[in-house]
């Protein structure tokens, strides 16, 4: 997994409350296989007008936040259900990180395995940071995991709170299946002493 220390990009506003999974990634894309190319189902419903054409009002659809990487939401971003293909339609347009007031806690851990931070801030400097966003010709945001900052465009630093695991995470690149590896010494040396201690299982 690519890790995530340092991040200089984009950024988009989201200025909407309770976006969920479905709204994310609709319920009747899931059945299609990734190598699709998840990315084009992202907001799939809530983007387009009722004729099915992009809107340009959804932020997304502008040329100003094209080839952002960085999210920046409203509260209690990725609730409903537990769908990870809602991580990988936002993984595959290229965001890493996404900032809000509150999470979908499952939507939150499936980020994190999949290589995506997510790190909360209060609504006013949500707020804030949104208004940036839109106001300025630069819509760019830095972040800095290790030393849990983020800064905007106009210079202000405003500071995280990570979770140590989360950092450790994000920082060396690694998901589940890394993180057991980790131990792989200390498994391999079990495996080891418990064949010699009950070879009769073992055999």
């Amino acid at each position: 997994m690519e890790p995530l220390i340092k991040l200089t990009s984009r950024a988009v506003p989201l200025p909407l409350a309770n976006i969920n999974t479905d709204q994310l990634f609709p319920a009747r894309f899931i059945k299609k296989p990734r190598a699709v190319g998840y990315a084009q189902y992202l907001f799939h419903d809530i983007r387009r007008t009722d004729d099915g054409q992009l809107s340009t009002e959804f932020p997304l659809n502008q040329e100003k936040f094209s080839e952002s990487k960085i999210l920046v939401a409203g509260p209690n971003f990725g609730s409903g259900s537990s769908r990870e293909g809602a991580v990988y339609a936002l993984y595959d347009s290229g965001f890493r990180a996404i900032f809000a007031p509150s999470f979908g806690e499952i939507f939150a851990s499936n980020c994190l395995k999949n290589g995506m931070l997510t790190a909360r801030l209060n609504a006013d400097a949500i707020h804030q940071i949104q208004t940036e966003l839109t106001t300025t010709e630069n819509p760019e945001l830095s972040i800095d995991v290790a030393e849990e900052a983020l800064i905007t465009s106009a210079g202000t630093k405003i500071g995280l709170d990570l979770d140590p695991f989360q950092k450790h995470c994000l920082i060396n690149g690694l998901n589940e299946i890394d993180l057991s590896l980790e131990f792989d010494d200390a498994i391999t040396q079990f495996e080891s002493d418990y064949r010699k201690a009950f070879p009769w299982i073992t055999s």
